[in-house]
């Protein structure tokens, strides 16, 4: 039973990881109808420069503070520089300019910092807290404190603030967003830098475990496509959600399931995206499309 509760939480730690993840690919669909493939490098290069802000003598939360107003700024310049001059294009040219962007970030990370790993040294220590017998990592909660508090802000600026109203307005029918005064331009380069912050924190979150160099995300994002489809593309809700289910899943299944063990937890998640897609396309909290005959 201990060890049953510990591969919760330690699910839940990595699980609120995929969910940030996850919920920066949401916003951006949601906004735009493109699926975001850079991404997990997007968030691999603010997790660099806030490494590089420490090697420089910062401390963590002054480097992650100004890393998060960098990835803002730079989300909202990549929006309106590459991607707006090209948004009313074809949708497959969009796509295709984000796996174009993928490359290009990966290859100024390993120009800029090199292929080496780097050890990263976050917040939080990887002590134990013994609760009852149990022991938890000190990490694993902060990391999941983290998650929670990131999504909480961000569903509290969507429900409780008129800024939050203009983006869903955005999303949801930009033309007649327009007609009542909404600047739909603006809303979207907002929705970019808001999904780069998101990604920034995911990044910066997943470095202290899995060591930063180059490659450093791009499994994590395809277990935070899958999250985003356990929980439904149109549904910010159901990426977090999604993100913590699939990162207990994983864990459980990896532990328990002894065949799987580590080496197939990513056919797991694979094989999870294409369950939702057979049995529920929109998604545990998604709304299915209606289509007339």
């Amino acid at each position: 039973m201990t060890n049953f509760i510990q591969q919760i939480v330690s699910g839940l730690a990595s699980g609120g990881i995929y969910g940030l993840l996850a919920l920066a690919i949401v916003l951006i669909h949601r906004s735009t109808g493109v699926i975001n493939f850079a991404q997990g490098e997007m968030a691999t290069l603010s997790t660099f420069v806030c490494w590089a802000l420490m090697d420089h003598g910062w401390a963590f939360w002054p480097a992650f503070g100004a890393t998060l107003l960098l990835s803002f700024a730079g989300g909202v310049t990549l929006q309106a520089v590459v991607i707006r001059p090209i948004q009313s294009g074809p949708l497959l040219g969009i796509v295709i300019l984000t796996i174009g962007l993928l490359i290009a970030f990966n290859g100024l990370d390993t120009w800029i910092w090199g292929g080496a790993a780097k050890q990263f040294h976050g917040p939080f220590s990887t002590a134990p807290i013994r609760v009852g017998g149990v022991a938890f990592s000190k990490q694993d909660l902060g990391v999941i404190a983290v998650a929670f508090v990131a999504v909480a802000l961000i569903g509290a600026l969507f429900t409780r603030t008129r800024l939050g109203l203009g983006l869903r307005a955005a999303a949801v029918n930009p033309i007649e967003a327009r007609l009542v005064g909404i600047r739909v331009a603006a809303m979207l380069a907002l929705g970019w830098g808001l999904a780069a912050m998101l990604g920034a924190v995911a990044g910066v979150m997943a470095a202290p475990s899995l060591f930063l160099e180059p490659n450093m995300m791009q499994t994590v994002v395809l277990y935070a496509f899958a999250a985003a489809v356990l929980g439904g593309m149109d549904s910010p809700i159901g990426a977090v959600v999604g993100g913590l289910l699939l990162g207990v899943l994983l864990n459980l299944v990896g532990t328990y399931v002894h065949w799987i063990g580590g080496e197939l937890r990513l056919a797991t998640a694979l094989a999870v995206i294409l369950g939702v897609l057979l049995l529920r396309p929109s998604g545990l909290f998604g709304r299915a499309a209606l289509r007339r005959a």
